[in-house]
């Protein structure tokens, strides 16, 4: 596969991050209930970080809490670097324009991977903030659950962002400043049913970002994870999540509700920021308390 701007037809790929779906292979730019989508970045208060100068990758960019990190970053003054499977990507890098650019990359494909990076690193320099939000979630129980499903999980899940880890740290070693947010989840901390092979690449996520942020923050360079619960956006809280269970998933968390995916987006943005320079190998746990109990 050859990975190219998003005007290019590549093939299917890893969807966004949003919580827990059953459908692995989806991606979908939140719409709200008028179906009218918000492609201009949403105002960030007064205090936000400014990222003006900076190049900030984003994969799962076209999905709920994607695209939330697309409107943060973008109105922070950051150039974005998009990576999603879904054809949503080529209408949002058109709106978002110049010089913004977005890439449809098969994220369980290592050699479309490296071919990315090239491209990307050629077409826009040293990358300064990598977020690995894309991710995906077949779920089944663990006595049924198939070889196949669990080696797709891992690959999506805990693979791609190694590879991608990997390619894009070195040229923030060598410049000695970089941002990498890691997108986890409460599965990594608590057992949920069907959750095996999630949950397991979601585990795997923190122990390789605790590893890389000791390797790597001597040399200006931090790795940081966040762990939302479910998360109200199409995908998360529209599939799985639905109906009663969903009642009793918001029961169990003490705030009561899901969370936002602005809510991620301002988390992610405060990783990355020179504020946060002294938080290095730490997991956020965005969970309203669930994992309190």
């Amino acid at each position: 596969m050859t990975t190219r701007p998003a005007s290019s037809s590549p093939p299917t790929a890893a969807a966004n991050n949003d919580r827990a779906t059953a459908n692995p292979t989806s991606s979908a730019l939140a719409v709200p209930p008028d179906g009218k989508r918000n492609t201009r970045p949403a105002a960030c208060a007064a205090t936000a970080a400014n990222f003006a100068g900076k190049r900030v990758l984003i994969t799962g960019a076209a999905g709920g809490i994607g695209h939330a990190l697309v409107q943060r970053f973008a109105q922070a003054g950051a150039t974005l670097a998009l990576v999603d499977s879904s054809p949503a990507l080529t209408e949002l890098a058109a709106e978002l324009g110049a010089p913004h650019r977005a890439w449809r990359v098969d994220l369980s494909d290592e050699a479309a991977i490296t071919r990315f990076a090239a491209d990307a690193l050629r077409e826009l320099g040293p990358i300064d903030i990598l977020i690995n939000n894309a991710g995906i979630a077949p779920l089944a129980p663990a006595a049924t659950l198939s070889t196949e499903i669990w080696d797709s999980t891992m690959s999506v899940n805990l693979r791609a962002p190694f590879l991608l880890c990997r390619a894009f740290a070195g040229p923030m070693l060598e410049r000695g400043w970089g941002r990498i947010v890691n997108l986890a989840s409460q599965a990594a901390l608590i057992g949920i049913d069907g959750h095996a092979a999630y949950s397991a690449s979601k585990a795997g996520l923190l122990g390789m970002s605790y590893c890389m942020a000791l390797e790597w923050g001597p040399r200006g360079v931090t790795v940081n994870c966040i762990s939302p619960t479910v998360v109200d956006t199409p995908m998360g809280s529209g599939s799985t999540w639905s109906g009663e269970r969903g009642v009793q998933a918001r029961r169990e968390i003490p705030v009561g509700r899901f969370a936002r995916p602005e809510e991620i987006a301002a988390a992610a943005a405060y990783l990355a920021s020179e504020d946060a320079a002294m938080i290095n190998g730490s997991n956020l746990v965005i969970d309203g308390g669930r994992t309190i109990r």
